[in-house]
């Protein structure tokens, strides 16, 4: 793993860092590639009940880093593809770091510990819950350098604060305030910067020490809710409910044997 991604284990809590405090956590490519690797290993290790995801120094994460060779020529290739598909196939795969953080069948935090742009609105986006610093500005920055925007931020903003605001925020380009941001619904909590360490882990804790299994379906129904049906919904709501309960017996039946 590169020193641009730091990892901690903490009784069931898996702490992932963005490590380039220099830049503001600014995403080159070897550190997202890093980034989908850490958090593809925290979203299979069973031992890990919650993953949070924060940034070294005083930034959570400043979007890509435009000096990391983002307007540099890609040979064409016929194994491969074009150069467009080629950059596509490329930004598409280290993209999987939001597509895992939504997806993975345990809770995710994003611990916001500073300014938020470009495809860290995308990162902490995905992220079940926002715990932000009173630091933790906001700003989709897209219009700054004449793109579209990446990480899934539209499709997450448009989600958590709806397609009104969404529409304002990628087109107005404006920063928020962590209090500006709180109150449009896109942190979940806010919390003083010298306790937002304390305050995060300690539900991350909570949440890594709770019914898995509930937790796992939990949040399957909640993702299947953001497309399905309402009588899809339904379906599966009641199936889960079976699956979540017995499980969560089975484990309780186990661990009372083992204590």
């Amino acid at each position: 793993m590169s020193d641009l991604v730091l990892i901690e284990n903490e009784s069931g809590v898996r702490i992932i860092t963005l490590n380039r405090p220099d830049r503001l956590n600014a995403l080159t490519s070897e550190l997202m590639a890093s980034l989908v690797d850490a958090i593809a290993d925290a979203a299979r290790d069973a031992s890990v009940g919650c993953v949070v995801v924060t940034g070294a120094g005083r930034g959570f994460c400043a979007g890509g880093d435009i000096k990391d060779g983002g307007s540099a020529v890609v040979a064409p290739n016929p194994q491969v593809g074009s150069r467009v598909e080629q950059r596509f196939a490329g930004l598409r795969g280290n993209m999987e770091t939001s597509r895992l953080l939504h997806e993975m069948p345990k809770p995710t935090i994003a611990m916001v510990n500073g300014p938020v742009a470009g495809a860290g609105v995308g990162i902490a986006g995905a992220c079940d819950l926002r715990f932000a610093g009173r630091s933790a500005t906001i700003v989709t920055a897209f219009d700054k350098i004449g793109a579209s925007g990446d990480f899934g931020s539209s499709w997450f903003l448009s989600k958590i604060v709806g397609t009104a605001v969404a529409r304002e925020l990628f087109l107005l380009g404006e920063k928020l305030s962590a209090e500006d941001a709180f109150a449009k619904g896109i942190y979940t909590r806010l919390h003083d910067d010298e306790v937002l360490r304390f305050e995060t882990l300690k539900a991350a804790h909570r949440l890594a020490d709770g019914p898995r299994m509930a937790y796992r379906y939990m949040k399957q129904n909640l993702n299947n809710a953001e497309d399905w049906s309402f009588e899809a919904q339904f379906d599966a709501e009641a199936l889960n409910m079976g699956l979540s309960t017995q499980a969560s017996a089975l484990i309780s039946r186990e661990q009372q044997k083992d204590s």
